[in-house]
């Protein structure tokens, strides 16, 4: 009798093992890590280590999307101005991930044309992938779209619907076809009549001397400047009648 209740319960005992064996393999076939909120909202600017992209899924932190609602309401009377004559449709909004000069990864944002949004989602994967530093890619629209502050803040920006500075003529950033990439550092500068140099933004004047060596710059042996040109870019720091350093165009 003894012996039967002795064996009764080890036959209990390893019941219950296996059964929490059992739950304790399936919570762990079904656990998978929480993304990190700043990933699934996208909140442009934010920083986020390599541990939450590898959770999100680097391959949605590449992508092109249609112009949304939501993106759209943060463009309006801003860069898609009342007189815009760009089709919405022929727009996108970009994701991608950037390095900053630390080294940190950084959410990155830009409203482009249909026709170069792959180009822009191949280029800036391969800068990421060699740790190239962007110091900020947020929407233009955050400075009122205003050129000025946007490149005081070394902000990396291409959809704009604005005419040429001084001129009656649209620039190709009014189509989407042209991108700034820290425009602080490599900043457009043009001889004027009387001798002096015009520099925009003006702090970025130490950086016209382009035989000085910085971070951020960008010139014929860069990564940045050499990806542009095998997509079918010009670049304004090739130009005669000025040196736009941080232009990229087609």
């Amino acid at each position: 009798m003894t012996f039967k209740k002795t064996m009764t319960a080890m036959m209990t005992l390893i019941a219950a093992v296996t059964m929490t064996c059992c739950v304790s393999n399936t919570d762990n076939a079904e656990y998978s890590p929480t993304p990190n909120p700043t990933l699934t909202t996208w909140k442009a600017g934010e920083k986020v280590s390599d541990k939450d992209v590898e959770t999100f899924g680097i391959e949605k932190c590449f992508v092109s999307e249609n112009i949304s609602d939501s993106v759209f309401n943060v463009m309006k009377g801003k860069t898609y101005k009342d007189n815009c004559t760009v089709p919405r449709s022929d727009l996108r909004y970009l994701k991608v991930l950037h390095r900053n000069i630390e080294g940190e990864t950084v959410l990155g944002e830009l409203v482009c044309n249909k026709a170069v949004a792959a180009d822009f989602i191949d280029i800036f994967r391969t800068l990421y992938d060699a740790r190239y530093p962007i110091e900020r890619m947020v929407l233009i629209d955050n400075y009122n779209a205003q050129d000025d502050p946007s490149m005081e803040a070394n902000n990396s920006s291409c959809f704009n619907f604005r005419f040429i500075a001084g001129t009656t003529t649209l620039s190709n950033h009014s189509m989407g076809m042209a991108i700034d990439i820290n425009p602080l550092y490599n900043p457009y500068v043009k001889q004027r009549t009387n001798g002096t140099l015009y520099v925009s933004p003006e702090s970025g004047r130490p950086y016209a001397d382009r035989n000085r060596q910085f971070d951020y710059k960008i010139d014929h042996n860069d990564l940045c400047y050499k990806l542009f040109k095998q997509h079918g870019f010009t670049w304004g720091g090739d130009w005669t009648s000025l040196k736009d350093y941080q232009h990229f165009e087609k």
